[in-house]
């Protein structure tokens, strides 16, 4: 994936995560990191720790085990930070599935980031 703009990656992002599951596991790891980041600066700034680690460790597992690919954080991981986000609101305002069948038409299929 060569993408050299959000507009474009944003579509190589959706096709790699064609699975609800992984789109789950992804919106789990994104909120835990949110709820990590407000305990680092509530309680005690080592909670900054967990926020990568979290984070990352639901979205790899979707990806190594889920998804069966390569996520695109290794390649362009600003885009891949705001995507997770921008999937996460889309989530929550129930536009996601529409996003996935726009990308991915009716054969949704999962793909590599990489590809």
């Amino acid at each position: 994936m060569n993408s050299v703009s959000f507009a474009d990656f944003w579509p190589d992002y959706v096709r790699a995560h064609a699975r609800e599951r992984t789109r789950v596991l992804h919106a789990i790891g994104s909120v835990l990191a949110v709820v990590m980041l407000g305990l680092a600066f509530a309680v005690n700034l080592w909670f900054l720790i967990a926020v990568p680690l979290i984070g990352y460790a639901f979205a790899w597992y979707a990806h190594f085990f889920v998804e069966h690919n390569k996520p695109a954080t290794f390649e362009h991981p600003f885009y891949s930070l705001a995507a997770d986000y921008r999937m996460l609101f889309l989530m929550m305002a129930g536009k996601m599935d529409a996003e996935v069948e726009k990308c991915c038409g009716n054969g949704v299929t999962a793909v590599s980031p990489s590809a």
